[in-house]
């Protein structure tokens, strides 16, 4: 059945029209008079056609006709967008293919576009050509190269002037499945940048359509409206993040669902393989490991009628726990086994630590804890502070694991959403393609402020507008008590949640 004959089905179910008593007769059966160009269907697509080939145009100028220190146009296209975006979901009578192929084409505007709100892209084409030439990554600096006048790859001048002194001056943090795909594209674009912008896109682009794919399996078998999966996957912060920025979360993000689905099947081992995927791409799905615990030990059956039912998962325990997570340390130390060295382990601790004691940008609660201690000892207190993070994100994760229960799938979710949350609440350093996991988690759940928060996250480009690239406080103030007044009122006022957060 094609999108036109079940439109034309839900039509003649669902719809009246007005018809001319002097003009023959339509039926929405009949391929003679039901067309594509047939009223009744121009009716249902025209303003959904209308914001899909506006969003398209829309896209195309922020991804050809934007620079990032351009703040005014920045702002109104991507609101612009978000109205869009908004219009698109609005209509509840879209069948679920239009959507799909609107996904799809509005990744596509972006396919030969160079990325402009994030130059992350040059550090991963120097690092796949590192790779292609017999160089360890982790062991090397860019600048360490340039410093001594050696150039080991090819345009390392051009690579090392586009990703900026900060990334060039520290070793590479990125995962390994991260590093293959750098190595691949390094492989295939020979010493085209262009080209080895295209491969990571194609990657990226795959990667979504398979999130869609696999969410939209996931929230059926949860007994979720699949149509959710299009508040992640349409959302312009996705879009422009992921595909076009270039982020990997997006990869990650099709690991760990993926994982969930495998889960969800009783595929626990695979499920596991899949999960340690997913850490390789980016460290961050570690976070979620212990509130596995109640998930596999505590699980209790539902009635038939419930709406996330426990039944469709086959039994886990403990044992099966810690086989779980087993596979998910053993797969991904396999995995860096072929960086490995004592060098390695220093130079990859050194560099995830700065995102603790060094960095900072678009942080909320750290910046309010910063300003106290300037105000009592007259420095930043980073390196104190800094130290802190990593404690009370420990704290909250156990909390969320021994003391809320998570033996459903929709306890589960919310206690991801929420743990990661708190985490980028407390965070130095919050850039905004952080939010994408947020984005994903939430469609399993009732919350919609990481969407608000999509949107908001914005205003943190602003800091690009000046040359020395410093944050405005009031614009990152504004962007987050938006943030808190939608999160505590959805958890402590919303009336329609499924159940309580604690």
């Amino acid at each position: 059945m094609t999108i036109i004959d079940k439109d034309a089905k839900l039509l003649k179910q669902k719809s009246t029209y007005l018809v001319n008593p002097y003009e023959p007769k339509v039926s929405l059966d009949n391929p003679t008079t039901c067309s594509m160009f047939h009223p009744a269907l121009l009716k249902v697509y025209q303003s959904p056609l209308l914001w899909a080939l506006l969003s398209i145009l829309l896209y195309g100028f922020f991804a050809y006709d934007l620079v990032r220190t351009d703040y005014t146009k920045l702002i109104v296209l991507y609101t612009a967008l978000f109205i869009g975006f908004y219009k698109l979901l609005q209509n509840k009578n879209i069948n679920f293919n239009f959507l799909v192929v609107v996904a799809i084409l509005l990744r596509l505007v972006f396919l030969f576009a160079t990325p402009n709100l994030s130059q992350d892209f040059y550090r991963f084409i120097w690092d796949g050509r590192m790779l292609l030439q017999g160089f360890n990554p982790y062991l090397f600096t860019p600048e360490s190269f340039i410093s001594a006048a050696q150039f080991p790859i090819a345009q390392a001048q051009q690579l090392y002037s586009g990703m900026g002194l900060l990334n060039a001056s520290h070793f590479t943090n990125y995962p390994p499945i991260k590093q293959f795909v750098f190595m691949i594209a390094a492989l295939f674009s020979g010493k085209s940048i262009f080209g080895s912008v295209i491969i990571f896109r194609i990657f990226l682009i795959a990667a979504d359509i398979g999130t869609l794919y696999i969410g939209a399996k996931l929230l059926k078998r949860l007994k979720i409206p699949v149509r959710h999966i299009f508040w992640y996957i349409l959302n312009p912060f996705i879009i422009i993040e992921l595909t076009g920025n270039l982020h990997f979360e997006g990869l990650m993000l099709f690991f760990l669902v993926l994982s969930f689905y495998l889960l969800h099947l009783g595929n626990w081992k695979i499920a596991a393989v899949v999960f340690a995927l997913s850490v390789s791409v980016k460290l961050f799905p570690l976070l979620f490991l212990p509130l596995f615990y109640k998930f596999f030990v505590n699980r209790k059956p539902t009635t038939a009628g419930a709406s996330i039912t426990n039944l469709e998962t086959p039994k886990l325990n403990f044992q099966a726990l810690l086989g779980f997570y087993t596979i998910v340390g053993i797969t991904t130390l396999l995995l860096f086994m072929p960086f490995y060295s004592s060098e390695f382990l220093c130079n990859y601790s050194e560099t995830v630590g700065l995102w603790f004691s060094n960095f900072e940008f678009n942080a909320s609660l750290y910046y309010i804890a910063r300003e106290i201690g300037y105000m009592t000892t007259g420095y930043n207190q980073i390196a104190i502070l800094g130290k802190f993070i990593p404690i009370v994100t420990v704290v909250v994760v156990l909390l969320f694991t021994f003391f809320r229960r998570n033996n459903t799938w929709h306890d589960l979710m919310v206690s991801m959403l929420l743990v990661a949350t708190i985490y980028f609440f407390i965070s130095t350093t919050i850039h905004p393609w952080y939010l994408a996991t947020l984005v994903l988690l939430s469609i399993f759940t009732n919350y919609k402020f990481p969407i608000v928060w999509s949107f908001v996250i914005i205003l943190s480009y602003l800091a690009y507008a000046n040359s020395d690239h410093t944050e405005n406080l009031w614009i990152v103030a504004i962007q987050y008590m938006v943030v808190y007044a939608v999160f505590f009122w959805e958890i402590f006022k919303k009336k329609d949640r499924q159940t309580a957060v604690l």
